[in-house]
């Protein structure tokens, strides 16, 4: 199992990958937004270069878990992401309230600067969303 997790934002897509045995979540990039068709296209390619089985994608529900505005964009780029890759990844959704927030934190701890934090908050996010996915499954056995 190779699992690819994206934190899919507005301006850039933050992305973590698993390890060799799908246990630890590890960051990758951030992906620049430049629409949908081009930000797809990338995710292809990784998909195909890492032998990706599973896509964990963080979804910004409102703070009530309903979905709002942010959360309808990010169902359309899965959907957009599913046509592409018919026969490939098996997609799940993970909530991700509070990921950046707790990502900040992270990287503050870490002790790096404003200007790095703001490089990394992304890949940093998604690797938070994808280590909950893990650890959710691990715990259903």
């Amino acid at each position: 199992m190779r699992a690819l997790g994206l934190d899919v934002g507005s301006k850039t897509i933050g992305v973590a990958k698993t390890d060799e045995a799908g246990i630890a979540a590890h960051p990758d990039q951030v992906i620049r937004r430049r629409g949908t068709d081009s930000d797809v296209s990338t995710i292809q390619t990784l998909v195909a270069e890492l032998g990706i089985t599973d896509i964990v994608v963080g979804m910004p529900f409102e703070l009530s878990g309903k979905v709002g505005h942010r959360a309808r964009r990010v169902l359309e780029f899965i959907s957009a992401l599913k046509r592409a890759l018919p026969s490939g990844p098996e997609f799940h959704e993970q909530d991700e309230r509070f990921t950046t927030a707790e990502a900040q934190r992270v990287l503050i701890d870490a002790d790096l600067s404003r200007a790095r934090r703001k490089g990394v908050i992304d890949q940093q996010a998604a690797v938070l969303i994808l280590q909950a996915w893990l650890d959710a499954r691990k715990a259903r056995g």
